[in-house]
């Protein structure tokens, strides 16, 4: 089962995608553990990788295929694999397919976290004081400004990923409102029905 999870951020994905890999026994793949991996390698891919970071330059979309297409066929990902950040652009969308085809495998599913992007918000201020008032540390992005910022990102870049696979018949919409346990019946719903 290969799958993505789309969804604001704060919507809740990076919950559900563990708990997809704890239940489903997948691995999450993750653009930037795949790129650190590859440099602590030491292998030619990965002395190609730690070049473009050490330069502080931004790694092209070819050296993210040439490190998704290496990973992909990976024991641990025989089963399949959910896929974490790897796809933020139609672009990227149309990567991963080709990819994905060389190996001959596609993707399964698109699972989309249906979320009021004004209540993530309200759950952010909500956690933020919940930090201040118990001392404990902030992530740097928990700001209001910040996770705006985050989220119109999210809309300008990486919702045009919603018609892209609607068209392909491979999206799901689940309701990212519920709790933790709502959320994620409804994604293992989804995922029973694909196989």
């Amino acid at each position: 089962m290969i799958l993505i999870l789309l969804g604001p951020p704060g919507a809740g994905k990076g919950t559900q995608a563990q708990r997809i890999v704890e239940t489903r026994g997948v691995p999450q793949l993750s653009t930037g553990d795949m790129l650190r991996a590859a440099v602590a390698s030491g292998s030619a891919l990965g002395k190609k990788v730690k070049a473009v970071l050490d330069r502080g330059d931004l790694v092209s979309d070819k050296i993210i295929e040439e490190i998704i297409t290496a990973r992909i066929k990976e024991p641990d990902c025989k089963k399949g694999f959910i896929l974490d950040g790897a796809v933020r652009t139609v672009g990227q969308a149309e990567m991963i397919d080709r990819v994905l085809k060389k190996q001959k495998r596609s993707l399964d599913v698109v699972i989309e976290l249906v979320v009021d992007e004004e209540e993530l918000v309200n759950r952010l201020r909500t956690r933020i004081a919940e930090a201040q008032q118990t001392g404990q540390p902030l992530r740097s992005d928990d700001n209001e400004e910040t996770f705006r910022n985050r989220q119109r990102v999210y809309r300008e870049q990486t919702a045009p990923l919603i018609p892209y696979y609607e068209k392909q018949g491979k999206l799901r919409k689940v309701d990212g409102m519920g709790s933790i346990d709502e959320v994620a019946a409804e994604i293992d719903a989804v995922l029973d029905g694909i196989g």
